[in-house]
């Protein structure tokens, strides 16, 4: 015995730290197994005792308990259950379900106490096995195998606590919680609802398991002192009937992006699985309006940023590295890949169930950069001939960050053609105001433009030309619309927009339906330094702080006349250096015009 490979007293302590995020994912370990074998009801039930703490008395939890109604275990089930590495779904026929590894019920039970007892029974409750795991034996060598199950009656308080105790289940009790992060009821079901709620969100959905959480206080009591079923959380925001705050709670806050989800074949030892893409993007309505980022919905939208990750209905994880955290518009997307256990291997299933490390390499490498100057097909060639386990991944990660892209450009100008300057741009002291009244006072003064003859169409004519303009550069058909009409109806001489224009250039200017259309580029640099960060409807860039906004654009304004200034150093001395500072002199001396309008 004292030449073991493993020391289970040893082995045990090491395991205690086996990457379980917190008790909510050790939870779910628990919960998968009763979905797995059946279960439609699942309790999560709290027993909490007064402690004297520094100053005052509070609450803490003593034990924690997980019941269920599925069809129970047996002798040898039971005894499997509770070993580490081994359970009745490990062969490669049996990788369909949630489970597989063998790991859940014990290792995330040591993760947050130092003993577990199951109870299990299939023909009544009175006739229970029962059996358990108990580290301080472990670590004293007095326990090296898991016990025989012992028959008998389930504790009394926990069929009381329950809703109803069925003819079969399993009863799992945490005891000795000595490494649980949350030390209450309260922060144990606050925090774990919301995770929870988002990784069985379809189960819950379609009514195939109630999950209820209920908190009890001391030994004897039997009433709750809080209790609450979990409601569904969707990271795509798709579904109705959801945590998402009103008034998104009862119909999607989010729509389909593009055809709907996207399916994709991956062949592993010689079979073909779908691997399926789904991608959401929030309606045009929940973006309107002050601060939509402020408010509950938003709130919780951020909480729930970054790509999640789907294994057999069951949200693994939901991958942050897939997002930004300092661009807030990511809360406004959605993205779902949803894949068979057949390839856990190929996604590099970790045997907690909460990551795909093979998959998430690609959102950390980045495509662009693991791609280089190949193409697809030869990457992906070079990884099959070194058996690289990432290659089928390659084009799946592809997909998804070429329409994460697509879908972050979308956002960028719907937020800058929809935010406070649409609603200001008719207002008496707005720039386009006052830019049109400088331009007045130049036809008037004799002054021609390009743009001058148009203003003579019909007014219909002239807000068709403008929108399809708009349109033509991205705008989508409504506010492209509006934005037109607004511009026609008050006499403006300027439109505003910002889009993708696909040049070196900072703006555009395009000369249409008499108004001159100005598209900022926002791929240029200057748009994110110079005009993003004074955008008081923009949370980007400088956050809320208006000191560091003003620096950042401060900033931004010198380094664009460093440009200009650099573009005319380089300019060969002679008539084309000379053509340049004649540009920038009246440039300048209409801009005086247009910014004394200030006056």
């Amino acid at each position: 015995m004292k030449h073991l490979i493993v020391p289970p007293h040893l082995a045990v302590k090491a395991m205690r730290d086996n990457g379980y995020k917190n008790a909510a994912y050790a939870l779910a370990e628990l919960m998968d197994n009763s979905i797995q074998a059946g279960a439609t009801k699942i309790e999560l039930l709290c027993e909490e005792q007064i402690v004297q703490l520094a100053q005052r008395q509070g609450r803490r939890i003593k034990e924690v308990a997980v019941l269920d109604d599925a069809k129970g275990m047996d002798s040898e089930v039971l005894r499997m259950a509770l070993q580490f590495g081994n359970g009745t779904r490990l062969e490669e026929s049996n990788q369909n379900g949630i489970g597989r590894f063998g790991m859940g019920l014990p290792a995330s039970s040591i993760s947050q106490c130092r003993r577990v007892d199951v109870w299990s029974w299939q023909s009544g409750s009175k006739v229970a096995l029962h059996s358990y795991l108990d580290l301080d034996r472990i670590e004293a060598g007095e326990m090296a195998e898991i016990p025989a199950p012992v028959a008998g009656e389930i504790p009394a308080k926990w069929i009381q606590r329950a809703k109803k105790v069925g003819d079969s289940g399993t009863l799992v009790i945490w005891s000795k919680t000595d490494k649980m992060l949350w030390k209450t009821a309260a922060a144990l079901f606050g925090n774990s609802e919301f995770v929870v709620g988002r990784m069985y969100r379809r189960f819950i959905s379609r009514g195939d398991v109630a999950i209820r959480m209920a908190a009890f206080e001391g030994d004897c009591d039997y009433e709750p002192v809080s209790e609450r079923y979990i409601t569904p959380n969707d990271p795509l925001y798709l579904t109705v009937d959801t945590s998402t705050p009103s008034p998104w709670d009862k119909e999607p806050m989010f729509e389909i992006y593009g055809d709907g989800p996207v399916e994709m074949k991956v062949k592993h030892r010689g079979r073909q699985h779908t691997v399926r893409l789904t991608f959401s993007v929030a309606k045009k309505e929940v973006r309107t309006g002050h601060s939509p980022g402020s408010r509950a919905y938003g709130r919780h939208a951020a909480r729930n940023t970054g790509l999640s990750i789907v294994r057999a209905d069951r949200e693994l994880e939901l991958d942050e590295s897939w997002s930004d955290p300092s661009e807030p518009r990511d809360r406004w997307w959605g993205i779902e890949v949803d894949f068979p256990p057949a390839l856990d291997s190929i996604f590099g299933v970790t045997n907690n169930k909460q990551h795909a490390h093979n998959f998430s390499e690609f959102a950390s490498i980045g495509i662009h950069e693991f791609l280089g100057d190949r193409s697809l097909a030869e990457v992906q060639e070079e990884m099959l001939e070194e058996e690289d386990p990432r290659g089928p991944l390659l084009a799946i990660a592809n997909q998804i960050e070429r329409t994460r892209s697509v879908i972050r450009k979308l956002l960028r100008a719907q937020t800058a053609n929809e935010g406070g300057s649409k609603k200001s741009r008719h207002q008496r002291n707005s720039a386009e105001s006052k830019g049109t009244d400088v331009t007045r006072a130049r036809q008037n003064d004799g002054h021609h433009g390009a743009s001058d003859d148009g203003e003579s169409m019909p007014e219909d004519e002239r807000k068709k030309d403008i929108s399809n303009e708009l349109e033509q550069q991205g705008i989508d058909g409504d506010t492209a619309g509006e934005m037109a009409a607004i511009t026609v109806s008050n006499g403006l001489k300027y439109v505003f927009a910002a889009a993708d224009i696909g040049t070196p250039a900072f703006f555009s200017v395009r000369q249409k339906g008499g108004s001159i259309l100005i598209t900022l580029n926002m791929e240029h640099p200057a748009y994110e330094k110079l005009v993003e960060v004074l955008d008081p409807e923009d949370a980007s860039g400088g956050g809320d702080d208006p000191q560091a906004r003003l620096s950042l654009a401060s900033d931004g304004l010198k380094l664009l006349l460093m440009a200009w200034a650099r573009y005319e150093d380089e300019q060969p001395d002679g008539k084309r250096r000379e053509q340049a500072q004649d540009a920038r002199t009246d440039w300048g001396r209409l801009a005086r015009d247009f910014l004394s309008s200030e006056d």
